[in-house]
């Protein structure tokens, strides 16, 4: 099959990826073969790529937004079946985190495209019980952003602790952020974007948001939460100042550069907080995909062919789109 590899994780200018051939990996028992129809392009990516996550698996294949067919059956599916490939890969089920509902946190846990070779592929697999079944009538490329930007923007916003009708503040406007500001307006809030891109700042006012600026401008209002998805860390003390009192900032990325010191008085006092956050449990998924469902919440995607992953990184990486990019193995996706 035809796949992409990290062969020497660096910046994208000096071609870190390369595409290869390589076998058809060989499911485990428990692990479903799937044919890969979409894989979404995801900020982790370039981090694996780059070198800012750690290697885990020499030459990995990227890509942990996938959508495709069950080509070999595990226990739960049967060949023909579509499902979704998500970042949580596996856990040990066994450790206190697992045992109390965060998986997400458990020491042994693994990642798709890091810790076992992803979507940037023809094929992949999947633990059948890490493989998510897809809402019926929804494409191939306009789920994909769902399966790691859908949930973890989910995820964020439980963790920012948004009160009913609440105003919140989203900073960075990429894959991540489109689809979280789909559920926060779908749930009643008021939503206000912070972003350095013109394109960006004029789809979150197309989607519904109240006020789209530069990422360094005051929101028109008091923001009750605010989730910091740009991997900026000097956009963290920006964020705290603009939270009313008692104001939750989470934090998004898995990645994140250095965050400057922090003023108590204007910053942290009056019991603000700040929250990361970890992945993503598999009840987020489930819970996700059904309010995505249900109040029609869609990526506005750009897609490219398997064999311009690497373009498409450095797309990603120059904010030349907005919303997600999606590789698709069939043009007619």
């Amino acid at each position: 099959m035809r796949a992409w590899s990290v062969v020497r994780p660096g910046p994208l200018e000096e071609a870190p990826l390369r595409f290869v051939e390589k076998p058809v990996p060989g499911p485990a028992d428990d692990e479903l073969l799937v044919r890969v129809t979409a894989c979404g392009v995801c900020r982790t990516d370039l981090h694996v790529a780059e070198g800012d996550l750690p290697v885990h698996r020499p030459g990995v294949t990227p890509g942990h937004e996938v959508i495709g067919v069950v080509a070999r059956a595990a226990p739960g599916f049967a060949e023909g079946d579509r499902v979704g490939v998500a970042w949580l890969r596996r856990t040990d089920g066994t450790c206190a985190y697992c045992l109390r509902g965060a998986e997400n946190l458990c020491p042994a846990s693994r990642y798709t495209g890091w810790d076992a070779d992803g979507g940037y592929a023809e094929y992949t697999t999947v633990p059948a019980a890490f493989a998510h079944g897809l809402p019926p009538g929804l494409a191939d490329v306009a789920a994909a952003p769902l399966l790691c930007a859908g949930i973890i923007g989910y995820r964020a916003l439980r963790r920012a602790a948004l009160p009913p009708g609440g105003r919140l503040g989203l900073y960075g406007f990429g894959g991540s952020a489109h689809l979280c500001a789909q559920v926060a307006l779908a749930e009643g809030a008021t939503v206000h974007v912070l972003t350095r891109g013109a394109a960006a700042r004029r789809l979150a006012l197309a989607l519904g948001a109240a006020s789209a600026q530069d990422a360094y401008a005051m929101p028109p209002e008091p923001l009750d939460s605010a989730i910091l998805f740009a991997p900026a860390g000097e956009l963290v003390p920006v964020a705290l100042r603009a939270l009313a009192r008692g104001g939750t900032l989470a934090i998004a990325g898995i990645h994140l550069s250095d965050i400057p010191s922090l003023r108590y008085e204007s910053e942290l006092f009056h019991e603000k907080q700040v929250r990361s956050v970890t992945s993503n449990t598999r009840e987020d998924a489930r819970e996700f995909l059904a309010l995505a469902a249900r109040h029609g919440v869609r990526a506005t995607t750009h897609t490219y062919p398997l064999e311009r992953a690497d373009e498409a990184l450095r797309d990603l990486k120059a904010g030349r789109f907005e919303g997600a990019a999606v590789l698709v193995n069939d043009p007619e996706q």
